[in-house]
């Protein structure tokens, strides 16, 4: 890269531009592909930047393109790049951005901005916002650029702020001026900033690992909890090791499934509330005790009383919700091994009364869920659906799941088996909708892997429209919209009558799969397990873009998943 700036600036006086110095800025830190939305200003850039050999994916909308930004910081460690135009276009990804942040995900927003002498006078510029401080308080870092020369040192501190210490999301503001900028091109390479090790390991301090590996042997019902940060660190063998050596039974959080297979002997994911009520000891490896593990107390963690240790890069995570016995700071794969190397041979395995208990119930809820998984129905209720597309999944390890929705979401997350590292790709810690299609979009492209997308279909309105950016680019994605006609389900009624259906009815037996043969992809419409692993096999096989509309019993859902219980509730009667 270095050589190939140096022949192109040999001419004497030549000159660069703003456009230029973001492209080189980029591609000399080794990122070379831009989700984006085109527009003002930043049009030019996406075809310089595509005339320059980056891949420049552009999307139907912001937010999407953000998440594909998102999750693709996810599966390669790098910033993801969005690229987005100014005002609406910059809130369009502020969403996604706030998302990346909130999940550790190492993402950079880019986005093309008003003039700042225009906009602190509030004049009235085209799109005017003063977006820096929108942004601050959702993202990690936030930072602007007003010269062309700091164009390389704005890039480099974005990429070090998004993937040093806990990642997260980057803004990084471009007004238009400063992109159309000339300056001499020795002066721009120059400027220019390799970033060297962004992402420093930071080794855990011995004497907490002791502490933490002491309270470990004094557990009777010791276990591990693997979160979606255990996942992102790629420390696979190490974790693999650490819990096979210490015999733990672990319980993989969703996005690290596979980190082990779910199928592994020492799995718990089907005996999770017992576990959890159960267990005296419990380490949180890359995992937080928020709302999805219920705060790490309540009824879902049972009357004993719990020590906890915890790993984690960022320190002011220890003690946010409960005390932490042993708090172990450091980036994960250096934490693990820390604690693996220093178990020693004197290290015991768990009490077998203890893994005993979790093997029956294991087995107990297994064996009690096959029939359900196996069942032909028409329509389809979620379980023959979900048992269907496990067995594909099962043939396929290989595959990427992208998958959310409310019921489509829950209950695949439950059935579903993953037996390889960071495979599944879902809502992350907001739960957020609309995440589907981007993040399929970002997986097909950083892997080169085939994608199973399995949406509800209130989920899929969210982002829909990027089939079109799926067929667009041939990416190999079946997406399966699982079509119950509603939110949760088709049945609900407008209580007060009249013309309007209930506030959760979509259009009855919509056809999605349409919706995928308009764009030149391919759409089957499926009303039967059978019918479905048979378009869904197929679908894998060719790696054309498809659309399953898979009918599912309007009367299958329940209210918010399993979560409905956070949904307040009225306790004024009307008379």
């Amino acid at each position: 890269m270095e050589m190939e700036m140096a022949e192109e600036i040999e001419e004497v006086g030549a000159l660069t531009d703003g456009f230029h110095l973001v492209i080189d800025a980029l591609k000399l830190n080794d990122i070379k592909t831009i989700f984006n939305v085109p527009g003002i200003p930043i049009t030019d850039l996406g075809r310089y930047m595509q005339a320059a050999g980056m891949r420049v994916l552009s999307f139907r909308h912001e937010q999407n393109a953000g998440y594909a930004a998102a999750i693709a910081g996810f599966l390669t460690k790098k910033p993801g790049i969005c690229l987005t135009v100014s005002a609406p276009g910059f809130l369009n990804g502020l969403t996604a951005l706030a998302h990346a942040t909130t999940n550790c995900f190492p993402m950079i927003l880019i986005s093309g901005s008003s003039e700042r002498e225009i906009v602190d006078l509030q004049q009235g510029d085209y799109e005017e916002m003063d977006q820096l401080a929108i942004a601050k308080p959702l993202c990690k870092a936030a930072y602007r650029v007003l010269h062309a020369e700091d164009i390389g040192i704005g890039i480099a501190r974005s990429i070090r702020a998004a993937v040093s210490g806990r990642p997260g999301g980057v803004y990084l503001d471009l007004p238009a001026a400063v992109i159309g900028q000339v300056m001499d091109a020795r002066a721009g390479a120059d400027s220019l900033v390799k970033v060297v090790d962004a992402a420093p390991r930071q080794l855990p301090d011995p004497q907490s690992v002791a502490r933490a590996l002491d309270v470990l042997k004094g557990a009777e019902r010791p276990l591990i909890i693997l979160g979606k940060g255990a996942a992102y660190a790629q420390a696979d063998d190490a974790i693999r090791t650490f819990v096979e050596t210490s015999g733990i039974p672990y319980l993989p959080m969703s996005m690290a499934k596979g980190l082990l297979p779910d199928t592994h002997p020492q799995s718990a994911g089907a005996a999770r509330s017992l576990v959890l009520k159960e267990s005296d000891v419990v380490l949180l490896i890359g995992v937080r005790l928020n709302w999805l593990l219920s705060h790490g107390k309540g009824k879902a963690w049972g009357n004993a009383p719990k020590k906890f240790v915890q790993v984690d890069i960022e320190p002011t995570e220890m003690d946010s919700n409960v005390e932490i016995a042993a708090p172990v700071v450091g980036d994960i794969g250096s934490c693990v091994q820390a604690l693996l190397d220093g178990m020693g041979k004197d290290w015991a395995p768990p009490p077998s009364q203890w893994t005993a208990a979790i093997k029956d119930k294991v087995e107990t809820n297994v064996t009690r869920m096959a029939p359900r998984l196996q069942n032909n129905n028409v329509p389809m209720d979620y379980h023959g659906a979900l048992g269907a597309l496990r067995t594909i999944i099962k043939e396929r390890p290989d595959a990427i799941l992208v998958n959310e929705g409310a019921n489509t979401l829950d209950f695949a997350r439950s059935i579903i088996d993953m037996y390889q590292p960071r495979k599944r790709l879902d809502v992350g810690t907001w739960g957020v909708m609309g995440v589907g299609m981007g993040t399929a979009i970002a997986a097909a492209v950083e892997t080169g892997k085939p994608v199973l997308a399995i949406e509800g279909d209130s989920a899929f309105g969210f982002s829909g429209m990027e089939i079109e950016t799926i067929c667009r680019y041939k990416l190999p994605v079946c997406v399966v919209v699982f079509n119950n006609g509603g939110i949760y389900r088709g049945t609900d009624v407008n209580p007060a009558g009249g013309p309007d259906v209930a506030t959760t009815v979509f259009v009855k037996d919509a056809r999605y799969d349409k919706m995928m043969e308009a764009f030149g992809g391919v759409g089957v419409h499926v009303t039967s397990p059978d019918e479905l692993s048979r378009a869904v096999n197929a679908a894998m096989d060719c790696g054309e873009p498809t659309l399953v509309n898979a009918v599912i019993d309007e009367k299958a859902g329940t209210e918010s998943g399993r979560i409905g219980n956070l949904n307040p509730q009225s306790v004024v009667a009307k008379k």
